[in-house]
């Protein structure tokens, strides 16, 4: 298993592309080798990764092509850049399920063991104090009842914080709930645009029930779609502070189309056409773009290897609330799945 990467900026706010290792999976063989947090990850295979084409190592690696090994150029702060040879886990998944017999019943039960594992992976997560809040969304996902639920919960406290990092988007009706949920009027998020017709996306406002809190929310490069949406209209709006690091800039709309072709071993395949463009209340489009937090803050490599937040950290005491980088890198640490 490759380790958790991701592309970073400085602190400071002057723009960096490259890409900074988050955490590497206990007992895997690039945590025995010493890839540790915080380290910079200067080449894989010999190509540097960029915010631009990690998307295609990642499909790379993950999807067409699984590799038993990659050779990474990494460097720890001020240190000389280091080789490392780091050996994969390939797990190959079932092209197909035999329903027959006893092997069919372990089939069903691995895939619902799977299940579970992304279902667990992907659960909402937050973190309260008497003041504020703290939301880990990690896709848009829930049905009105959760949405509203969670939001009840905020209720309670003077600030939201929530948290989009690498939250890469979901449903639109999601969308929809979360920002009624968020504003006291009807907002409109977006104009999606085809080639024949435009037609605006609108959020209904739940009126009373509408959080009146502060808000802040977090996004990063890999924050994308419905989250990047969420963000810029919370911005466009002045309802909240939008903290981290330009977010993904992957709005467009498309449609999928699966097919099937064999007879006896079925082969499944598909394609997703880009259709629509979505189009911001300002006139423009983040597809390529992304949004450009109101404060741009990302871990340093230091505080990646020290397991610290400071973006989190920032969050709260823009809402008044003290909250260590120590404390808020332990409220969410990274988690793996075990295949």
């Amino acid at each position: 298993m490759t380790p958790a990467i991701w592309p970073s900026r400085r602190s400071s706010g002057v723009a960096r592309e490259d890409a900074t290792v988050a955490g590497s999976a206990p007992g895997s063989d690039a945590e025995t080798k010493g890839l540790k947090p915080g380290d910079r990850l200067l080449k894989v295979d010999g190509f540097a990764p960029t915010r631009d084409n990690i998307w295609k190592m990642q499909y790379r690696y993950f999807v067409l092509r699984p590799q038993p090994g990659i050779q990474v150029e990494v460097q720890t702060g001020n240190e000389p850049p280091r080789e490392l040879a780091l050996k994969a886990k390939v797990t190959p998944l079932k092209t197909r399920l035999d329903f027959s017999g006893f092997s069919g019943t372990e089939d069903i039960e691995s895939v619902l063991r799977d299940i579970d594992k992304e279902e667990h992976m992907n659960r909402q997560r937050y973190a309260e104090s008497d003041d504020i809040l703290i939301w880990k969304m990690p896709r848009f996902d829930l049905e009105d009842a959760k949405v509203d639920e969670m939001m009840g919960k905020a209720a309670k406290h003077k600030g939201l914080i929530l948290d989009l990092r690498g939250n890469g988007g979901g449903y639109e009706k999601t969308l929809q709930r979360m920002l009624g949920n968020l504003f006291a009027q009807d907002v409109k998020v977006a104009d999606v645009r085809r080639r024949k017709e435009t037609k605006p996306i609108v959020a209904r406002t739940r009126g009373g029930d509408a959080f009146k809190g502060q808000l802040v929310v977090l996004i990063d490069s890999r924050s994308g779609s419905a989250s990047e949406l969420l963000a810029r209209v919370v911005q466009l709006e002045k309802r909240g502070t939008i903290l981290g690091d330009r977010s993904a800039g992957a709005v467009m709309r498309a449609k999928g189309y699966y097919y099937e072709m064999g007879s006896g071993t079925i082969i499944y395949y598909g394609a997703s056409i880009t259709d629509a463009d979505s189009i911001m209340s300002d006139g423009k489009s983040l597809e390529h773009e992304g949004v450009t937090p109101d404060e741009l803050l990302l871990p340093t490599g230091q505080d990646l290897a020290a397991k610290r937040d400071p973006a989190l950290a920032r969050a709260a005491k823009l809402l008044g609330v003290e909250l260590s980088a120590e404390k808020a890198g332990s409220l969410f640490p990274i988690e793996w799945i075990n295949r």
